[in-house]
């Protein structure tokens, strides 16, 4: 963060500054939420959240060397003292990024946002110094602790933006306002809360109403190949650039194929020219993400050869997204446990069958470990249901079912569809699944395991590689 004074920070937040002996100090560190990551200089924001209050680590920040901290409450501890310290830490991050005058690049959608974003920022990186969100922390806390994080030297600051309703998405943009807006598909991810695939792509397409008009230097890149997203250029004033397979996209690749390891190679074009592809990521899904990826580069002056260079060297920036390990004994094992809906699982279990090519041309087979999608509503039955489905169409070895209801589901699903003795089994929990993997596998068997974050089946895939202590991004 650039360095702000504590008189500053009042007026920048509507704040009172309290046991502040020099309000002319400066804050030189980061802003953190978490006392264990304070450094010298840093300014702790005290939440009151659901299991702890963190105005009760308030002494203990300043102890570690914070300089003050942000409050609700007087903390007996110099702070600056808020009505509300997230609507504060929002303007805080607002005043900032505009003194700055950093590019903004916000993306969002229904799937696939992390890895995209973490494309988009490797491709820009390469071009210039870039802050990017780390993990999923794109939300109210999320998006201004990392926008906090832009310094004098930042060119683009990348921010995920995530929703939960309408509202959620017009409300971040107005925390960070965007520049460049991304919007990479409309999907069925929390479409239990939503109600629809309509009102999903209503509150999607608040990031492109958000947006400059094309005078002003706005731009809204836009994936020409889902049908909810490209209407989303006659909602914005700014300029649209679309990406895709489709003819008429200005960002596009021909030529989409897969290495034997499953990863996909293609020729991108943009309109200063074309250059080949292949990507170190699996699954074939990542074409598009990548598209995007290339498309804000070329907005922001990068040339076909500089993105294509970097596109072919990003790798997985945030943990168990398509994580994939060789053990020792040849078995892999495909960590894509951080979240799951119906289109991650689906792009997944093709990534999977993908892989599978190579895997049994050396006598292994492919296993899907698969547990519950959370937040589908009325139609997590379905959903559930025609994800088994795709596994036996996918002729997926064996399909390993965790959990109680839905897991029945997945499994029910793979019955239906002419999959019976033992292509799936359903089993009621992790460690099951961990039993009856170490017993069964063999090298060269491909394992993925994925479902709802909330499920927690990140444990089966540690377990086999021996990792139980790994923590994830947040």
């Amino acid at each position: 963060m650039i360095a702000l004074s504590l008189a500053e920070i009042a007026d920048i937040t509507g704040g009172q500054p309290h046991d502040i002996p020099d309000p002319s100090v400066r804050i030189s560190g980061p802003v953190v939420i978490d006392s264990r990551q304070v450094e010298a200089g840093s300014l702790f924001a005290a939440f009151d959240g659901e299991h702890v209050d963190g105005h009760d680590y308030a002494e203990r920040a300043v102890a570690a060397g914070a300089a003050a901290v942000l409050a609700a409450r007087p903390v007996g501890v110099p702070a600056v003292v808020v009505p509300d310290v997230e609507k504060a830490l929002g303007a805080l991050a607002r005043a900032v990024v505009e003194r700055l005058g950093t590019d903004v690049v916000a993306l969002t959608g229904s799937a696939g946002k992390t890895s995209t974003k973490d494309l988009i920022a490797q491709v820009l990186q390469a071009h210039a110094p870039t802050v990017w969100t780390p993990g999923s922390l794109n939300n109210e806390i999320g998006l201004p602790l990392t926008a906090l994080k832009a310094t004098a030297e930042t060119r683009h600051l990348v921010l995920e933006m995530g929703a939960r309703g309408i509202g959620h998405i017009a409300y971040l943009t107005g925390l960070t306002p965007p520049r460049i807006g991304v919007v990479i598909n409309v999907g069925t991810a929390h479409i239990g809360e939503f109600g629809g695939r309509e009102q999903i792509a209503q509150a999607k397409g608040e990031l492109v109403e958000a947006l400059p008009a094309e005078a002003e230097g706005g731009i809204a890149v836009l994936n020409a190949d889902d049908p909810l997203v490209r209407p989303m250029a006659t909602r914005t004033k700014a300029r649209t650039v679309l990406f895709g397979e489709a003819e008429d996209a200005e960002v596009r690749a021909t030529e989409v194929r897969m290495t034997p390891a499953g990863q996909p190679s293609f020729t991108l074009h943009t309109p200063t020219g074309c250059s080949d592809v292949t990507l170190r990521l699996y699954g074939e899904h990542h074409v598009s993400n990548a598209l995007a990826a290339a498309a804000v580069a070329h907005v922001l002056g990068m040339s076909v050869e500089e993105i294509a260079t970097a596109l072919s060297g990003a790798g997985t920036l945030s943990r168990w997204r398509m994580e994939v390990t060789e053990r020792a004994d040849g078995v892999t094992i495909v960590n894509d446990a951080y979240n799951a809906n119906p289109e991650s699982m689906r792009a997944a279990l093709r990534a999977l069958a993908a892989m599978g090519g190579s895997a049994r041309a050396n006598g292994g087979r492919t296993w899907a470990v698969l547990g519950p999608m959370a937040e589908l509503g009325d139609a997590s039955l379905a959903e559930h249901d025609a994800v088994g489905r795709l596994a036996v169409r996918l002729n997926v070895s064996k399909l390993v079912a965790v959990g109680g209801r839905e897991a029945s589901w997945l499994q029910l699903g793979a019955y239906n569809e002419g999959s019976w003795g033992e292509e799936s089994v359903l089993v009621s929990d992790a460690q099951a699944a961990v039993d009856l993997l170490r017993s069964e596998l063999r090298p060269g068997d491909v394992v993925l395991v994925k479902a709802s974050r909330s499920v927690g089946l990140e444990r089966v895939a540690l377990a086999l590689l021996e990792r139980e202590g790994e923590v994830a991004d947040r």
